[in-house]
Formats: structure tokens, sequence, C-alpha cells
């Protein structure tokens, strides 16, 4: 039988390959993955439902499938939802941990879920996310705070900090995310992981009764994982046409055999800050250094000035009013089913939401066009330097992981190297690409003193996600961070 710890830094390509050669029965690798889950997420807090019952149910049923010859490329493997926008049948939706919802269920799929199943793969549960993914920490006041398997008095990062976490702790290989401005990227720069933001169109993102209510950021749909190649074969899974999401590609690509082929040649455009973000000493240092190991492959990396004239503060503001937009659909959803948020429930939400949503509420058309001028501009920016490059590379964020609160309300930094900033998303390099619909991804860059994780964006052309992946995997080669798993892992 395997043993919950020998599974539990096994990556899926891997674990898919033993499966199908059947070295490993589905049936052993959910268990080992519920033993885990069951020691390691008390102290964690990355599932805030499980569903065993059906997991082992759907191993029996996958281990015949392999008996037999047969079998998705997913056959087998261990995953997990967020709680969010996400949807999985019969499974409770919180939206964040909104404490009138937790018992509110749905009867549908979302794309992830839907796609990755018919593939074999078999769902455990669902992760934590802060109050409709609004910010980047995960905490709210029904579950709590999701805690960094790298040192438990910190956040893991959000929104998808429960997924997050669930990986890069050992209960699942890879876990699903959504990213409507570095909810993907932000937690895997916590937490160590490999977090892929798709280019805009590849992975569907579904939205009703609004088809277009991800648009403003824009929304993206991926897993989280803890190598490049187990994000190319999650993308062969869930990339691809739905006829329900308007921007969606019909996309035809085995990203698997894309990894290779080396980037040699290739223009780098590096910045710390963008020009306009406060940045912790100890994150600058560790991209610096990482960004040179494009050099040792080939590339060539020169520092850019984005020429971008607004604040952090001004951006961080465009970004909250814009996806406030989301917010709201959700709001008025909620009351068409007899949930009133705002009036009957306003204790469930955090104030700083409570702010947005009313600032939301209150935003003229006139304002609403500004924005979308405002993002223009990021938009224009981004486009100028793609002209003569072909990557740009930045830290993923301004600062280490924060401190948890207890009080359901954990908050990034409101202030760096003495500068104010928002503590929702302002310390997130992240949100810029949601604005424009680059593909990025967030890779490993190393440990600060303290043993905590840093992530390095790396952002591609638009529609480029064979050569950003490539690009991430190149690196992932030369700086492997595979052994830092060994840190989490040695609180057993």
């Amino acid at each position: 039988m395997l043993k919950s710890n020998e599974f539990a830094y096994m990556d899926a390509a891997k674990l898919s390959r033993m499966l199908h050669s059947k070295e490993l029965s589905p049936v052993e690798v959910i268990e080992a993955s519920i033993a885990r889950i069951e020691v390691r997420n008390p102290s964690i807090n990355a599932f805030v439902l499980t569903d065993f019952e059906n997991a082992r149910r759907l191993a029996k049923i996958s281990e015949k499938r392999l008996l037999r010859g047969e079998g998705g490329v997913m056959e087998g493997i261990p995953t997990a939802m967020k709680d969010l926008f996400d949807f999985y049948p019969t499974w409770p939706n919180t939206m964040g941990g909104i404490r009138c919802l937790k018992n509110r269920a749905s009867a549908n799929f979302n794309v992830y879920m839907e796609r990755m199943v018919r593939a074999g793969a078999i769902p455990l549960g669902k992760t934590n996310s802060p109050t409709l993914g609004f910010r980047g920490t995960c905490d709210n006041f029904l579950f709590g705070p999701t805690r960094n398997p790298f040192n438990l008095a910190k956040n893991s990062g959000g929104s998808s900090g429960g997924a997050a976490a669930a990986v890069a702790d050992g209960m699942v290989p890879l876990a699903e995310g959504t990213d409507g401005g570095g909810s993907i990227r932000i937690p895997a720069a916590w937490c160590n992981l490999f977090g892929y933001k798709a280019a805009l169109g590849t992975v569907p993102f579904i939205c009703r009764p609004n088809a277009f209510g991800a648009i403003n950021p824009f929304f993206f749909e991926m897993a989280l994982t803890r190598t490049v190649e187990d994000a190319a074969m999650t993308l062969n899974v869930i990339a691809g046409y739905h006829h329900a999401d308007p921007f969606s590609m019909d996309v035809k690509c085995n990203f698997l055999d894309c990894l290779n082929g080396g980037i040699k040649g290739a223009r780098i455009a590096y910045t710390s800050d963008f020009g306009i973000f406060p940045l912790e000493y100890e994150v600058k240092k560790r991209v610096e250094e990482s960004v040179l190991v494009f050099q040792t492959l080939g590339a060539t990396v020169e520092e850019v000035d984005f020429g971008i004239r607004r604040t952090h503060q001004e951006m961080s503001d465009v970004w909250c009013r814009l996806i406030v937009m989301s917010a709201l659909d959700a709001v008025e959803g909620l009351r068409k089913e007899g949930i009133d948020l705002i009036n009957e429930h306003r204790n469930d939400l955090p104030p700083e939401l409570i702010h947005w949503i009313e600032v939301g509420y209150q935003t003229t058309l006139k304002e609403y066009l500004f924005d979308q001028e405002l993002r223009t501009e990021i938009f224009d920016a981004f486009q100028n330097i793609f002209a003569q490059y072909d990557f740009i590379v930045s830290p993923t964020l301004c600062c280490k992981p924060v401190d948890n609160n207890d009080d359901g309300n954990t908050l990034g930094p409101s202030i760096i190297n003495g500068d104010s900033i928002d503590p929702l998303i302002g310390w997130c390099m992240t949100y810029f690409t949601n604005f424009t619909g680059h593909p990025s991804a967030s890779v490993p860059a190393g440990l600060t003193s303290d043993g905590l994780p840093v992530g390095m964006q790396v952002i591609g052309r638009r529609f480029d996600d064979i050569g950003l992946l490539r690009a991430c995997h190149e690196f992932e080669c030369a700086q492997p961070w595979a052994g830092f798993y060994k840190i989490p892992d040695s609180r057993m």
C-alpha cells in the first residue's frame, strides 16, 4: 500500500504513468491522499469540504477502467476545486466562506471539473477562498485563514489559497484555481508552486446569466501544480473551445510536446517594479538572481522602462472598481434567489468588500469608461514592450507572505518601504495581465533568509502559451525547485 508521505510530492505526470502501467492503483493513490489530508489539513485549513466516500467510489470505477487497458489522461489522479464561482453537483458553494451560503448547493459542473472528471481525475473536495475572491489573501468569516505550509503563522495567498496550500503541502498533486487579478499566481508565489494563467481564450471560463461577466477584468481557470509538465498536462485536458464562452478558441495543440526546444536567442524584458510598485528588498534580490538564469540558457535579459505614468494606487483602484462588477453580478443573482447579502447578511461580508460594492453601485458610465481607458494604457505599455521582446519578467508580488489574522479578515500589507499601498491587491504585480489577456505564470525563485518562498512572474505575448510554457520549463530544468518541498514536509 502506498504511504501518504510517499505519494505526497509525486507529480501528476509520474502518477499517471504509474497508474497506466498498473504499478499503482487509483484506490491506493486515493487512500494515500485521503490519509494525508486527514493528518495535514487540520493545521493548514486548505480543504473546507471533503467527499471521501464519492472519491473512493470513483477510484474503484477508475481501477476497473485501467485494468481493462482504458482510462483517460488524468485517470485516478486526485484533485480538488476552489470554493468560489466553481461548481460540482451536490457540493455546497459558499462563494468564499459566506456564512449564509454554507448549505447552498449547485447541480452544475464548472469547466475544470467537467473536463478533468471526464479525463478520469478524482475530486476529493473543495478548497478555501476569500469572500467573492476579492483580495490577494485567503481568509473568510466562515472557514478562517488558510495557512502557509512553509510557516503556519503566515497566509497562503489568495484567492486560490486553499488550492495552493493543498498542493504545496502534498495533499493532492494539482488543484483548480481561478484568476481575476492574480488569484492563481499570488498563492503560487507564496507557496512555491507553478501558477499558470493561460492566454485569453485558451481555457474556457463560463459565466451565467451574464456570458460577458468575466471581462472586467479577464477571468481565467487553471490548476495550481508543482511542475510545468503537470500544467501542460492539465492544459491538454481543459483547453479548447466551449460553446458557452464567447472568447474560447479551438486549441489544437499537445502542450506536453511543446515544452522542449530551448529559448536560445529569446529577448527578455526585466522590470523589478513596472516603475510604480514598492518592493521588499529580499523579494527583489531573489528575482534579480533568478532572472539571470535565462542568460545561461542563451537568452538576453535587459531592464526596461514601461513608461507607466499612473501610480500603483490609481491602478489598484481601477482593478477594484472593475472587478466589483462581477461581485455585483453575484449579489444580484443571489437576490433573485431570495438571499439579500447587503441588507440581510451584511455581517457575512468583510468591510472592504462592502465598501467596493457600494462604490460599484454608485459608479457612473463615464467613470466606467475612464477606467477602461486606464486599462488600455496598461495594454498599450505591454504591447510596446512586446514589439521588441519575447517575454517580460518581474517579481510576482511585492512582499513576503503576511501573518494571519484571527478575525477572518487577513489583509495584505498596507505599507511597503514606507509607501502606503492597497492591502487588497496593491502589492500584487499580477493584475496587469488580467487587464490585457497576456498569458503569465509565477515560477518559484527561491526562498528568503527566513525560509519563505518568492515567486517570479514570466509573461508571454498574447496567445503564446507554447512559448511561455517552454520558457518556464527551461527555467525549471535549470533551477529546479522540487527540493524545497522537503521544508513543509519536515513538519510530519
